[in-house]
């Protein structure tokens, strides 16, 4: 992880956090327009329409899915993490709309 360090030590703390902030709300977007692909391929499965849609969104999804992911290391230390809050922002990535949580409640300075 010392290459993800090295990466994030070039910029001020508040712009990393600042780019945080807008991978969560992007991931969480992002996975909503995925539910959405996900429903209408299931409605018309064989339109060309819904496949270049669900194939765009997913890889759009999975880019700021990767991006929330390789941010959570620079913001552990950010914000002086402990291990179960580092597991918990990790666990909640894969549970839909819970990076917003993790931007709105954990990653603050102010928590107790």
């Amino acid at each position: 992880m010392e290459f993800l360090e090295k990466i994030f030590s070039k910029y001020p703390q508040e712009k990393v956090i600042k780019w945080f902030k807008q991978v969560c709300l992007a991931e969480a977007v992002s996975w909503f327009f995925l539910f959405t692909a996900m429903i209408w391929i299931r409605v018309d499965p064989e339109g060309i329409v819904p496949i270049v849609y669900i194939s765009t969104i997913g890889s759009i999804h999975g880019l700021f899915f990767t991006l929330y992911l390789i941010f959570l290391p620079a913001i552990r230390k950010i914000f002086t993490w402990d291990d179960e809050d580092s597991v918990f922002a990790l666990i909640s990535a894969f549970f839909p709309f819970a990076t917003i949580w993790i931007d709105k409640k954990l990653a603050r300075f102010d928590r107790e």
